[in-house]
């Protein structure tokens, strides 16, 4: 068995009773892993296994293919303020369906799985914004070596992923909403 810190960045129903999870994980980059009975109330995995959670995970890994066994979790990291608004969780999202795009399964990256820990504590503290959308492509086209000062990270990052997920063009249209909505009305004199 290995262990690796991990992040939940999607989860598949297999069975009635059983999970595919997608993690985003430090030492072995995109993984998942099969969790049997993990929808059952009696099972050990009851109440840790939900999106954006982050943790010590045990695995062992297949000896073909790509679908490995969930050993043990030990989550410590809940973060629960993206469930507190709707343009958080579309945001936490983003950033997962993004890296996702950009990384092979199985291929350690570390630098990018620090930058998706710190982005998903940051929108947990202190909900989304325009300004974390930004400071998340421009970091990781640094990061993935694709940045260019003259051009905006989503497009280079359009340009060398071939196209950014859909759900931005929403996440777009709700974070300005948000921030158009909270901003002070002008005073009229």
């Amino acid at each position: 068995m290995q262990t690796t810190l991990g992040i939940v960045v999607r989860l598949t129903r297999l069975t009635d009773t059983s999970l595919i999870v997608h993690w985003f994980t430090q030492d072995h980059g995109l993984m998942k892993t099969v969790v049997k009975g993990a929808r059952r109330p009696s099972s050990p995995f009851a109440g840790k296994l939900d999106l954006f959670f982050g943790g010590e995970i045990g695995v062992q890994r297949a000896r073909r293919g790509e679908l490995h066994v969930l050993r043990e979790v030990a989550i410590d990291a809940w973060r629960d303020g993206l469930r507190r608004h709707y343009s958080s969780t579309l945001l936490a999202a983003y950033f997962c369906q993004l890296l996702e795009l950009a990384v092979e399964p199985e291929h350690p990256e570390p630098l990018l799985y620090g930058l998706l820990q710190r982005a998903l504590d940051h929108v947990a503290g202190a909900a989304a914004s325009l300004r974390a959308l930004r400071h998340f492509e421009a970091e990781l086209a640094r990061l993935l070596g694709v940045a260019h000062h003259q051009r905006a990270a989503e497009l280079c990052l359009q340009d060398a992923l071939g196209s950014l997920p859909a759900s931005r063009s929403g996440l777009l249209e709700q974070l300005c909403a948000a921030e158009s909505f909270g901003s002070p009305k002008p005073r009229i004199v």
